[in-house]
């Protein structure tokens, strides 16, 4: 199967076109021990083919050793989790969002733009020095993402194209 792969950055926190605010939804830290994260990459994964909807639980025992420093947190409509949003920070204050997503049950409600405004404004939020946060989208994914990072204020900075297998 054809996939393109999109790769967006912001470089100043002013970059951001924030969405609307949505009552009721709002981000809150998720401890990278709780069964939740396992479950929301896994059910927001589905849909699109990600290898987290597929991983035994070796390979997730595997993965989260492989990623000791990734943060998550919940996204959160009307006490309900709705979706997530996982940082890793790099080197030089690069914070890449590693997975943005809402759970299929939340998927065009209108949530998208402002659970994006969201992570954006705490991946700017997660250490001092942050200078850039980036994100990569694939063909694959749902079709609004990349207009969504764009309509935030993300541009694109580089495109791969080659088969998911």
């Amino acid at each position: 199967m054809e996939e393109i792969v999109t790769y967006v950055e912001m470089t100043a926190r002013d970059q951001l076109a924030p969405a609307d605010p949505v009552p009721g939804l709002a981000l809150e830290r998720l401890d990278r021990d709780s069964p939740l994260v396992v479950d929301l990459q896994a059910r927001i994964g589905a849909p699109y083919g990600w290898d987290s909807a597929r991983r035994t639980d070796e390979e997730w025992a595997t993965w989260f050793a492989r990623h000791p420093d990734r943060v998550f947190w919940l996204l959160r409509f009307e006490d309900q989790p709705a979706g997530m949003v996982a940082y890793d920070l790099h080197p030089g204050g690069d914070v890449e969002i590693e997975t943005f997503g809402l759970l299929p049950e939340f998927v065009g409600k209108g949530l998208g733009g402002y659970a994006l405004t969201l992570g954006i404004r705490q991946g700017w939020a997660l250490a001092p020095g942050v200078t850039r946060i980036w994100l990569h989208t694939s063909s694959l994914d749902h079709p609004h993402a990349l207009p969504n990072y764009h309509r935030r204020g993300f541009r694109t900075v580089k495109t791969e194209q080659g088969d998911r297998r």
